[in-house]
């Protein structure tokens, strides 16, 4: 019989996270974010329209494409919110304080998100994936002395549309 091994917690919270991923509804990037602290979920969050609009997996996305500074195009969904911000958003909808918390998500966070994290007082991520244009997000995050802990050095790919 094998022995049963007990996930430590950045392992155990990272598979809640996968599993509130299946709500996303964004086809592109299914990501998800729970919010801990004290070792307690406090707020969780997921890719998704707003409340009681549309989710691109009823209507298909709404793609914006924007340039970077060396002229090529980038593409992005903006139907949706963010997995973090929509953890954000749950815990101050709730009067719920995330001040010294840790958030967990799939990849690193986008530089908006990032920006919110910092503000909102999130002291560490834990990020199961890198983001493909985290470099920023990553500068920020170690200048406002928020720990970044990437689980798996691979790269988050985006389903193509």
């Amino acid at each position: 019989m094998k022995e049963h091994k007990r996930p430590g917690w950045d392992e155990y919270f990272m598979g809640i996270v996968r599993e509130v991923a299946k709500r996303a509804t964004c086809d592109r990037g299914r990501n998800s974010a729970i919010i801990v602290k004290n070792k307690r979920i406090i707020a969780t969050g997921y890719v998704g329209a707003p409340v009681g609009l549309n989710h691109c997996d009823e209507v298909g996305h709404l793609i914006k494409e924007v340039y970077d500074e060396d002229g090529n195009v980038k593409k992005h969904c903006v139907r949706t919110t963010h997995a973090e911000q929509n953890a954000i958003a749950q815990a101050a909808r709730f009067g719920v304080s995330i001040d010294g918390g840790t958030i967990y998500t799939k990849m690193e966070p986008c530089l908006d998100c990032t920006k919110l994290l910092i503000n909102a007082g999130i002291k560490r991520v834990v990020a199961e994936k890198l983001y493909h244009d985290g470099e920023l997000s990553r500068r920020f995050l170690k200048d406002a002395g928020v720990k970044l802990v990437v689980l798996n050095e691979e790269v988050e790919e985006y389903k193509e549309q």
